[in-house]
């Protein structure tokens, strides 16, 4: 996935300014896919380049409104139906757990323990995001609470398995 479809799909939801997709861009998907202001206003001028998306408004201070063009809505329903999500394999945090026989059991407690604790906060920083949505039943609400659902699980089995694995580690080194 790239920056492209993130910002080609908000624009679904209806036109909106930089500032406007960036906001929207914070409370949905930076949990997943996280992105820069200056990363989001460089891929604008390149969709509105490409005429993927135009520019609709334009207001002080440089202010632009941008809406999908239909050119960038087939774009972004190809991506969706026709083309596979690139399969992720490499888990950074596994491989290190894998070789945790190579420190201390108190180190390999301290690493299990601080999985257990971020993911707990990533899963209260979900719940309170969660909390201060307004949720109605546009697509990107809907399809967003599916996809914060997934969040909450993946925490939830992240915290419930970093509990399981601190109870592997004898109690004496």
């Amino acid at each position: 996935m790239s920056l492209r479809y993130a910002l080609l799909g908000l624009l679904t939801d209806g036109p909106a300014s930089g500032y406007d997709l960036l906001r929207l861009f914070k409370t949905s998907l930076a949990a997943v896919w996280p992105a820069t202001q200056s990363q989001i206003y460089t891929e604008l001028t390149k969709l509105a380049e490409s005429g993927l998306i135009i520019v609709s408004d334009e207001g002080p201070r440089g202010r632009k409104e941008y809406t999908l063009s239909d050119e960038g809505l087939a774009q972004l329903r190809h991506w969706l139906t026709e083309t596979k999500p690139k399969r992720v394999v490499r888990n950074e945090m596994l491989m290190r757990v894998f070789f945790l026989g190579a420190v201390s059991h108190a180190q390999a407690r301290d690493y299990l323990a601080g999985i257990e604790s971020g993911t707990a906060k990533a899963a209260a920083d979900l719940a309170n995001l969660k909390a201060e949505i307004h949720w109605d039943d546009r697509d990107l609400s809907v399809y967003g609470r599916m996809a914060l659902e997934w969040g909450e699980r993946f925490y939830a089995m992240h915290q419930e398995w970093a509990q399981w694995a601190l109870e592997q580690i004898p109690s004496a080194d």
